[in-house]
């Protein structure tokens, strides 16, 4: 079930050195997201999925996610560039979220 209200996130990506060193120049990537669920709702109810890492259900909550959020919001475009993409991922997220 889908919350009616937006859910805003910002999301940063930033290399991990191997000196632990920080980076140089450009350091991290940032941008914001209007998700149309509460992720950290969704990431508390992933637990039970085993058979993938912490990190490896986060990282696959938020990229379908995402992913999930444009594909939707550009439905109606006339060239929309997710059309290829959203069946599956429709699929692939019920598959992950019983909940959805």
């Amino acid at each position: 079930m889908q919350d009616p209200r937006p859910h805003r996130y910002r999301i940063t990506i930033t290399p991990v050195e191997d000196d632990g060193y920080p980076c140089r120049d450009r350091c991290s990537i940032e941008f914001e997201h209007r998700a149309s669920q509460d992720w950290l709702r969704l990431m508390h109810q992933s637990q039970r999925h085993r058979q993938l890492s912490a990190d490896e259900r986060a990282a696959t909550l938020v990229a379908s996610h995402v992913l999930r959020d444009l594909a939707h919001r550009h439905r109606d475009a006339q060239e929309d560039p997710f059309a290829p993409l959203e069946p599956a991922l429709d699929r692939f997220i019920a598959g992950i979220d019983p909940n959805r």
